[in-house]
């Protein structure tokens, strides 16, 4: 089952980009894409994780889990 992902459009309209501009960056094309935005199709976990990073955000802000926007902290090694 697919769901609904209303931030990664929120995310692309502050980023001034097009669906065209967004499946580019993935490698899939743009009908593929609405169908994410949409909750038509469930988004792969690298389009994922390239879209967080793409955003400086993370998975669980894309995700609807949490509210705060902010990538969390890497560990240093």
């Amino acid at each position: 089952m697919a769901m609904l992902f209303p931030r990664l459009r929120d995310l692309r309209v502050d980023h001034d980009l097009n669906q065209t501009q967004v499946g580019d960056l993935l490698g899939i094309r743009q009908t593929v894409y609405s169908r994410y935005e949409r909750g038509l199709q469930t988004i792969p976990v690298e389009h994922l994780l390239f879209l967080a990073d793409y955003y400086n955000t993370s998975t669980d802000y894309l995700l609807g889990r949490t509210n705060n926007p902010r990538p969390p902290v890497k560990a240093k090694t």
